[in-house]
């Protein structure tokens, strides 16, 4: 590739990667064509993107970027995947991928959050996290769950004593 190319390819990826602070590295290399426009046509829906990159362009492009980590030490080709509704979102539906038969070749290979390099083992331990929405479905319970206890002690002692009444009215 002539170096033209390469920076051409460079400030395109750079340019597809802007704004991004997350994202996963896998390894695509052996799947063939229908199963790759599958498992894209599968990621778009998900509102994920996916490219395939060699990892020397991909260093290049990333570099001074808090994305740099994900490719250090890294040969070959692989694909970068970024995008979802958040970070866990993206890792869940990675490591799916990853067990999935279909997609046999398809390895999550590592990635970067929060400017840290994630190891394959610590993407899979990010796969057990709640989401965003289960972490608001949670937080929500436990407002809810405050509120309903503070409810019940404050009508508990007035049902109570409204009981007493009913009870005393009726003896006489």
């Amino acid at each position: 590739m002539s170096k033209k190319v390469k920076e051409l390819v460079t400030n395109t990826f750079k340019s597809r990667l802007d704004g991004v602070a997350d994202c996963l590295v896998a390894d695509v290399i052996g799947l063939d064509a229908n199963s790759t426009v599958k498992l894209r046509k599968q990621l778009r829906e998900k509102n994920i993107q996916l490219l395939v990159v060699k990892n020397s362009l991909a260093r290049r492009a990333t570099e001074g970027t808090s994305l740099a980590p994900a490719f250090e030490d890294l040969d070959g080709t692989a694909c970068v995947v970024w995008g979802a509704e958040d970070f866990v979102s993206l890792v869940k539906e990675v490591v799916d991928l990853d067990k999935s038969e279909e997609f046999e070749v398809f390895k999550a290979r590592g990635g970067v959050m929060d400017g840290e390099k994630l190891s394959p083992e610590k993407v899979q331990e990010i796969s057990k996290w709640p989401n965003r929405m289960e972490q608001l479905s949670i937080l929500s319970g436990q407002m809810t769950s405050a509120w309903t206890t503070l409810q019940s002690q404050l009508t508990g002692p007035g049902g109570q004593l409204a009981s007493q009444v009913e009870q005393k009215s009726k003896e006489e």
